[in-house]
């Protein structure tokens, strides 16, 4: 079976072939460490999640790198404003490397939260400082980087393809970056990007800063993901993500500077999430979507999920209602139904687990069917829906043979089915007997002390259900 991703730079989607057979070369745009992600945010890192899963799933192996963020990433696009970290390390009146260790402590821990696999590699800007500045150098020896008295800047002009992926004409470019806040004076062109900052004028007094042959100072945003990434999967990547609002400035800057220092091709497939768009929160508020932020004032975070009672792995639920290049609508009405849906698959496994059985041939069409969902751009509704047609037929023919379907969807799905009814259905020696003195009642029609014997496993925490397959139970939330 071909699997067909869409390709953000050909706007179509692909057959996809690996450079090196077996094995997919996959970067992922990391935090920026200065503040928490919010839910917006960790739904572009569950899209990525689900894409090196599905390659697995088909047999790649997947060396993901992710980047950290901890130095250079500024205010504004077009290298206006302040650097993120040192501006909410001045809120906060602390240390900037605790700013950056705590967010990034955070990040990584609703990343665990959300059963996101880790990337093999998690890479810091401020530990790779060596890298850009190699890269710069190569820059200016292939024509590509000037110097200024306060910066050092990729020229835009000299690479015909720079808004290849963009698709915006350079002009627009050049007038949209000529709209912005302009900060230094020699640049050659509004939309040239900066890959070093010196530690003079504006950046006088920040803190993070490194020798270099251009200056004190410290590297620009983007410079940091192309000398990462180039590192650790060398000059040619099979697969980079991000979110959709990297294709019109990071995400171009990062294909001049790396096709500029190399000429090679950077990136054979780009992929991007769309946003998280809020509707309604509140009774006060209207429902007109908007964009997640913290400027927009409905900045959810995962911990503000678990604090109002869901599980995690219910938003990472809610994420598979739409697919990863369509805006995704949170609502607590949305959120209330993947709870629902989450549940009420959970306990479909558990019940399946108790009753056991084997697999029939029916299931190997649905087999296919997730099997082909996932391979047509990661369509995770319809292997959501596929998942949900399986259920229902065993139901339907009360044949429970499923589990090792179930838990083979999981392996992309990543919703912990078999850990979930494992543990909901391993009982202790008292409910153990509880339950079999109630069977017994039951045998003997001692309907009242059946009554008795269920409210006294509903006290804790035990649900269950009489089926024509003997009793079956579950633990409750």
């Amino acid at each position: 079976m071909s699997l067909n991703l869409y390709n953000t730079l050909t706007r179509r989607k692909e057959e996809f072939t690996s450079i090196e057979p077996g094995k997919v070369r996959m970067y992922t745009c990391g935090p920026t460490v200065y503040n928490y992600a919010h839910i917006g945010n960790l739904r572009s890192y569950i899209f990525a999640d689900v894409l090196r899963r599905t390659l697995e799933y088909f047999g790649y192996e997947v060396p993901q790198v992710m980047n950290v963020t901890d130095v250079g990433h500024l205010t504004g696009d077009v290298d206006s404003g302040e650097d993120k970290m040192e501006l909410q390390a001045e809120k906060e009146g602390r240390d900037i490397w605790d700013i950056a260790r705590y967010f990034e402590d955070v990040f990584f821990d609703d990343i665990e939260k959300l059963n996101i696999e880790p990337p093999n590699v998690r890479c810091r800007a401020t530990e790779h400082i060596d890298e850009m500045i190699e890269l710069v150098k190569k820059l200016f020896a292939r024509g590509h980087a000037y110097e200024t008295a306060q910066a050092v800047y990729f020229d835009v002009t000299t690479f015909p393809k720079y808004t290849e992926l963009s698709r915006q004409s350079l002009e627009d470019k050049m007038t949209a970056a000529r709209d912005e806040v302009q900060e230094d004076p020699e640049k050659r062109n509004p939309a040239d990007f900066a890959l070093w900052f010196k530690a003079i004028g504006r950046f006088e007094h920040h803190i993070m800063r490194w020798e270099s042959p251009w200056g004190v100072g410290f590297p620009g945003w983007h410079v940091e993901c192309s000398a990462m990434s180039m590192k650790y999967l060398g000059e040619t990547l099979d697969i980079h993500t991000g979110g959709e609002d990297h294709v019109w400035v990071h995400h171009p800057n990062e294909i001049a500077q790396s096709e500029g220092a190399t000429g090679k091709k950077f990136v054979r497939y780009w992929m991007h999430g769309a946003f998280l768009v809020v509707g309604k929160l509140s009774v006060d508020e209207d429902d007109e979507e908007r964009r997640m932020g913290k400027s927009e004032g409905n900045f959810l975070r995962l911990q503000t999920l678990i604090d109002k009672g869901y599980d995690p792995l219910a938003y990472r639920y809610l994420c598979f209602s739409a697919h990863y290049r369509a805006k995704l609508k949170f609502t607590w009405e949305s959120m209330d139904a993947a709870a629902s849906g989450y549940e009420s698959l959970k306990d479909f496994a558990a019940r399946a687990k108790q009753i056991g059985g084997e697999e029939q041939p029916w299931v190997a069409e649905h087999r296919k069917k997730f099997e082909e969902a996932i391979a047509d751009d990661l369509n995770m509704p319809q292997a959501l829906a596929a998942v949900n047609e399986l259920i229902r037929e065993a139901d339907r023919r009360k044949e429970y043979g499923v589990l090792e379907a179930l838990y083979k969807f999981d392996e992309v799905l990543g919703l912990n089915l078999r850990e979930s009814a494992e543990k909901a259905t391993i009982a202790d020696a008292e409910i153990d007997n509880l339950i079999k003195e109630r069977e017994n009642a039951r045998a003997e029609k001692n309907w009242q002390r059946a009554d008795e014997l269920r409210n006294q496993l509903a006290e804790m925490g035990i649900v269950l259900e009489d089926t024509p397959s003997g009793t079956l139970w579950r633990r409750s939330n």
